[in-house]
């Protein structure tokens, strides 16, 4: 099978692969392929479950699987399985990258694309953003009217009362069980951790590790903390360039000039020509300052070291630099999250849970404010509630060893939120290193594959971190 028809098996659903779970185990038919490109062995198919778990009849959903064996000579008998974040990212999907990851080296690697997500009963969503028209990628994420009409679609075809986290951790567990894995050990990053967690509340005794990178423990009521968590990155960014003598040199005035630009895209916004990311085509868009804000929040999710340069470039008018990043960033996101999914999720897990006089305390003196929280409100008034355990709010308490991972300028996990979860995980350790949302690097492998091979956080060597540095800021050209 080719390298295309292999993706479109796995993304494009595969029901004439999955096996009904009618009863205790639950049985999956793989299919084998070699991938082309790295001579590897790839296993995919579907596990068909109950949209309604608990009735146990009516409407079933496919949840795409997709197996990469491990290639060493001894393989481990505990896999790794890869929860991916958003929510509404699917792993099946992203599978290519892990075809080479340093950790299939003795464990098979295992990922399943939850329910709501690509190729698992997909609750997609047409948000802004389309290849036909640049400027889409800078409106507004969050239109009530795109999500009511998006409402009307999927309730047609899916209960969404039945797309929560603690729902879909037991679809992972009838994988699991499937596949005839006695115990699997976890890797969560983002959103992927929150399911993690869960995972070892309801099915802890199948769990032999965990390893967390951006850690969204339960308290972490998304999108409350996100304004917040992206004016501490920036200022720290700024303390950072500070500190540095040559980023000092030539952007001394950093922080007032990031301001003036704020300002004046309140007034008007910036019209700017980019290259088009696909077509490279030049284009006219119209930057705006709640653009502004969205993207330099997303362009910190990956690259603090040119934030300096991009914000000095728009206070000298030359804002196109900062708009082709938010385009870039904007267009690898909205095309691969499924924001119906996100709102199954987030309304009642999260959302839900906020309170309402707690936003104001939370956005004040941020440079993104309240909005994007009281936007996500007003969705959630007219989304359905999933379903959710009487003790959901609880901290997750565990005796499982988890391995978590912060990276000190992350605009949307911050340290603080691993050293929240560890509070209740007595077998964790907490690990904070130089780096933005979702941290990784030859040090930090070296160290998941020690924890993984010795299952404890017991005398691991973690020593490396301290060289871990971020490298230089970006500059002019002089």
């Amino acid at each position: 099978m080719s390298g295309r028809g292999l993706i479109a098996s796995v993304i494009g659903g595969m029901i004439a692969l999955a096996s009904s779970v009618t009863a205790a185990p639950p049985s999956i038919t793989l299919e084998r392929a070699v991938d082309p490109e790295t001579g590897t062995e790839i296993r995919f198919g579907a596990l068909r479950v109950y949209e309604n778990r608990d009735a146990a009849a009516g409407r079933k959903i496919d949840l795409a699987v997709v197996v990469l064996p491990a290639t060493g000579p001894d393989p481990r008998p505990d896999p790794l399985f890869v929860l991916a974040g958003g929510p509404g990212l699917g792993a099946a999907a992203n599978y290519r990258g892990h075809l080479q990851s340093p950790f299939r080296r003795d464990r098979d690697i295992v990922l399943v694309s939850q329910r709501g997500t690509r190729g698992s009963a997909n609750l997609e969503c047409v948000v802004p953003g389309d290849d036909d028209d640049l400027q889409s990628y800078l409106d507004p994420l969050f239109d009530p009217d795109v999500f009511r009409a998006c409402l009307e679609t999927l309730e047609t075809k899916a209960d969404l009362r039945m797309y929560s986290t603690p729902i879909a951790m037991d679809d992972l567990d009838d994988v699991r069980a499937a596949l005839g894995y006695e115990q699997i050990n976890l890797w969560g990053g983002s959103y992927g951790t929150r399911a993690a967690l869960v995972y070892l509340r309801r099915h802890g005794a199948h769990a032999r590790t965990a390893i967390l990178n951006g850690v969204a423990p339960i308290a972490f009521t998304n999108p409350l903390f996100h304004a917040r968590s992206a004016q501490r990155a920036v200022e720290l960014v700024f303390e950072e360039c500070a500190a540095d003598p040559e980023c000092h040199d030539v952007f001394p005035m950093l922080p007032q000039e990031f301001e003036a630009v704020l300002a004046r895209l309140a007034d008007r916004d910036a019209l700017v020509t980019v290259t088009h990311p696909a077509t490279g085509v030049r284009e006219q868009v119209a930057l705006s300052r709640k653009a502004f804000e969205s993207g330099l929040r997303f362009i910190m999710y990956l690259n603090s070291r040119e934030v300096p340069l991009l914000i000095h470039q728009a206070f000298l008018g030359d804002h196109a630099p900062f708009a082709q990043r938010a385009i870039e960033r904007a267009r690898s996101l909205r095309g691969a999250v499924s924001f119906g999914m996100l709102l199954c999720v987030t309304c009642a897990e999260d959302v839900d849970r906020i309170d309402p006089a707690a936003i104001a305390r939370a956005t004040d003196g941020t440079y993104i404010g309240p909005e994007r929280v009281l936007r996500q409100k007003e969705l959630c008034s007219f989304w359905p509630r999933s379903i959710l355990p009487a003790n959901y709010g609880e901290p997750v308490r565990s005796t499982v060893p988890v391995l978590l991972l912060s990276g000190t300028l992350d605009p949307v996990t911050p340290p603080r939120w691993g050293e929240e979860a560890a509070r209740h995980l007595p077998n964790a350790r907490h690990l904070v290193v130089p780096g933005a949302h979702g941290v990784g690097g030859p040090c930090l492998t070296r160290i998941s594959l020690a924890f993984l091979e010795q299952g404890s956080v017991d005398d691991l060597d973690t020593s490396c971190v301290e060289d871990v540095t971020l490298g230089r800021f970006r500059l002019p050209p002089r």
